[in-house]
Parts: structure tokens; C-alpha cells; sequence
């Protein structure tokens, strides 16, 4: 019984690794091209979306391939390379924030997935997306969690970020007020203080809650409260008082009427 337990608690442990696992069950179908798809960039308020599409050689195993951003600057760089110098094939593509404004976050990140897989050659037959569907007659499969779970997503998940964040450093060239290279567009204190004392640039997401607020003056403005001056109020006389008074004239009967003087 003890051994069986352990059994179940190591196979729990390592369904949550990033593994071949499911490019292994898409071989068996007999795929043969399987291409692992990603993005990155949707929560940045600065610059494109960025996905990649990869076709690992099952021949070549790399290494610690796992959810990018799990891993380091520096490891990141060094599986980018050995996914570009071993995969059977790869491609970057990204979306530009006027189109992410035009059509909606969701819709460029699938549009960026696109034509990263439509640049793949030789073309992929079966494909593992992170978390999303794509318009194209290949079979596929979407991973919750996919960068974390397949190293096809993984893989593409590293050249994506890679790719961003070179540029990221080189806006920061021609935006350094923003700090870019250090938050890569996304809504840090420092990058929502720039754009509250700089504005935002031609390359952020004006759809983006945070950059169209930047541009009003009023958005983050306050007012106090005025006191209310005394106000005397003159009330009219009643209709009830004002018959009185009018009643008051008529004279009764009997009495001789005033007449006025011509």
C-alpha cells in the first residue's frame, strides 16, 4: 500500500513538469511535425505582441527546457540558442500595438500565432498551443498552462520572450525615459509614473486603460469640497394671506363706497 501511495504522489509531481509527454501521445496518433505555438507581451502596455512557433527534433533532447518565465535572463539566452541550432524548425512573429488597439489583445495574440505557424518550413501537422484555439486546418491541442506542461510550448514560449525583450532594450534607446529595458512596457510604478509625467509614445497601447488615462489632464485630478455661502431666502406670501389682504378692501354692505378723485 505504502509503495502504491508514493507511486500516485510522484506521478502528481510529475504531471505539473514540463515534459515530452504530449508530443509523445501526438506521435502514436502517428504526427510526425509537432509545433509547440506561444506569446508574449498580452499585459504590456508598450510595443508588440510577440509569439513563436518551434518544431523540436525528438532526436535532440535540450535541456531544461521549461515556462520562460520561470527561468533567468541569462538561461533564457542560452536555450534560445539550442532551440535555434536543434529544432527541425522555428519562427517568430509579432503584432504592432496600432493593430492590438484596432482589433483587441486577444485577436492579435491569435493573429501573431498565425503567422509564426504559417512561417514554419517544413509546415507542422499537429500543433500544442498555450491555452487558445487557432484558425488554421491543423490539428491541435490547447494546454491550460501549456509553457508549463509541453516543452514544444515552452520552447516557443523562450524564443518569444527572447525576441521581445531585445526589442525592448532597443526602444529603450529611443525612449529611455520610460525604463523599458527594466519593466518591458508592463505596468510598473516607475512606467505608470513616466507616462502620468511624459505622456505615452506613438508605440503604446492607447486601448489600454492606464496610457488613454495618461493623456487626460483631468484623470487623476482632485477637488475639494467649497463650503456653501448662507443664502437668505425671501418666501412669498401665501395664496390663503394674500386673499385676506385682498378681502380686506371690499366694503361691506351698507357702507359707502370711496371714490377716488378724477
Amino acid at each position: 500500500m505504502k509503495s502504491d501511495a508514493m507511486c500516485v504522489v510522484e506521478s502528481r509531481a510529475m504531471g505539473r513538469l514540463c515534459s515530452s509527454r504530449y508530443e509523445r501521445l501526438a506521435r502514436q496518433q502517428g504526427w510526425t511535425r509537432i509545433c509547440g505555438i506561444d506569446e508574449v507581451g498580452r499585459g504590456s502596455l508598450f510595443g508588440p505582441v510577440v509569439a513563436a512557433a518551434v518544431v523540436l527534433n525528438p532526436r535532440r533532447r535540450i535541456v531544461g527546457l521549461d515556462d520562460s518565465k520561470k527561468l533567468t535572463h541569462d538561461r533564457r539566452e542560452e536555450l534560445a540558442q539550442r532551440i535555434r541550432a536543434h529544432a527541425l524548425a522555428w519562427a517568430v512573429a509579432e503584432i504592432d500595438a496600432s493593430r492590438i488597439d484596432a482589433w483587441n489583445i486577444y485577436q492579435a495574440s491569435r493573429q501573431a500565432m498565425v503567422a509564426a505557424v504559417e512561417n514554419i518550413r517544413p509546415a507542422a501537422d499537429y500543433l500544442l498551443i498555450d491555452a487558445m484555439e487557432l484558425p488554421v486546418p491543423i490539428e491541435q491541442k490547447a494546454l491550460i498552462h501549456g509553457d508549463a506542461r509541453s516543452i514544444s510550448i515552452a520552447a516557443a514560449s523562450i524564443l518569444a520572450k527572447v525576441e521581445r525583450d531585445r526589442l525592448m532594450d532597443d526602444f529603450d534607446q529611443l525612449y529611455p525615459q520610460y525604463g523599458l529595458a527594466q519593466n518591458r512596457g508592463y505596468s510598473t510604478p516607475d512606467h505608470l509614473e513616466a507616462l502620468r509625467r511624459y505622456g505615452p509614445t506613438p508605440l503604446h497601447r492607447f486601448s489600454y486603460a492606464p496610457v488613454r488615462e495618461s493623456r487626460c489632464w483631468a484623470a487623476h485630478a482632485t477637488q475639494e469640497p467649497l463650503p456653501l455661502a448662507e443664502i437668505s431666502v425671501a418666501i412669498a406670501p401665501t395664496t390663503s394671506a394674500a386673499a385676506a389682504a385682498s378681502a380686506s378692501t371690499v366694503a361691506s354692505p351698507g357702507a359707502p363706497l370711496a371714490v377716488a378723485p378724477e
